[in-house]
């Protein structure tokens, strides 16, 4: 029998879970009672030439973490305190929606729905993914909640109006979200390379009031534009594709390209937004398990979705105003 690999979370009492960083369990979402929930997606409209190559990211998520499950009330020195803060609301992981790979249709009327019924209970999404097409029916459950700015952190555009005669695929997330009303401005950070975009799709974007931050601005400059252009008081939808990362701390995506967005760049964009502004949900995509290296992938994803279970945590759980 192979011996378990030593881990530095069975020093301190860690042990495998099925929740994330082993938090209470809600999968009835009639239950939930506002705060914060933990929705695993593994996809929603994958493309026939790739299939649902990420489907199995929340598990691995979870998994990676759970070396960290008995760690949870020590002090973080990311979040400056302990992960859930000093007067923590709830947080659950209602675990993974069911998901059928060849039912595109049916999985957008779930991942809406179920993404409409946490609203209605007054929590706040955290989305694990998932490709990237599992942003579009997220995005539509917030018709009628207010209106939104949208963050998106990726190396790629997502402005294709179709790929292959389909359109509420990865490659069409930010032009789908820009035809929402309720969707007030799209701020876009972190491109980098090539990717599905031409030209025209790029122009489209621009006239439709898209504002970029590449990567190569970002590396030059810093976040601070990326941060001046997040109103305050805002209500802000993040959307995290992990290849905006730079591979040498996210190897785990389909495209890889160096020159992407640090660990602590991205922490301190998100931390930003939470200090001027409302998150009202958060969803990371585009993590493909079967090339990650050793788990750092994984690890590096994990903790960025620990850094924002702690700025939600922390963080008033009220509806919009705007």
């Amino acid at each position: 029998m192979a011996q378990k690999e030593s881990d530095i979370g069975m020093m301190y009492g860690s042990r495998d879970t099925d929740t994330f960083l082993g938090l209470p369990s809600c999968t009835d979402l009639k239950s939930l009672e506002g705060g914060v929930a933990i929705l695993g997606i593994g996809c929603a409209t994958p493309y026939a030439s790739v299939g649902a190559y990420c489907a199995e990211a929340p598990t691995a998520i979870r998994t990676t973490m759970a070396r960290y499950s008995a760690m949870g009330s020590n002090y973080d020195f990311d979040l400056g305190g302990p992960l859930l803060g000093p007067s923590p609301k709830s947080v659950v992981d209602c675990g993974d929606l069911d998901v059928d790979e060849a039912d595109a249709a049916g999985n957008r009327r779930n991942i809406k729905a179920a993404i409409s019924l946490m609203l209605e209970k007054g929590a706040v999404p955290l989305v694990i993914g998932g490709d990237d097409s599992v942003p579009i029916p997220m995005f539509q459950a917030f018709e009628g909640h207010g209106r939104y700015t949208i963050l998106q952190l990726d190396a790629h555009i997502d402005f294709r109006d179709e790929v292959d005669g389909e359109r509420l695929g990865l490659s069409s997330t930010l032009r789908r979200a820009s035809e929402l009303p309720f969707i007030e401005r799209i701020i876009a950070v972190g491109q980098r390379n090539v990717g599905s975009a031409r030209p025209a799709d790029f122009e489209e974007a621009l006239a439709r009031g898209v504002t970029f931050v590449s990567g190569r601005e970002v590396q030059a400059k810093g976040i601070g534009r990326a941060l001046d252009l997040i109103p305050r008081g805002s209500n802000v939808l993040i959307t995290l594709d992990c290849d905006a990362l730079d591979p040498s701390i996210m190897p785990s995506v389909i495209g890889r390209a160096p020159g992407g967005l640090s660990y602590w760049q991205t922490i301190e964009l998100i931390g930003g937004v939470a200090e001027r502004a409302r998150i009202a949900a958060f969803d990371l995509v585009e993590f493909m398990p079967s090339r990650d290296v050793s788990g750092l992938g994984a690890l590096t994803a994990g903790r960025i979705l620990v850094n924002v279970l702690g700025l939600l945590a922390r963080q008033g759980a009220e509806e919009p105003k705007n």
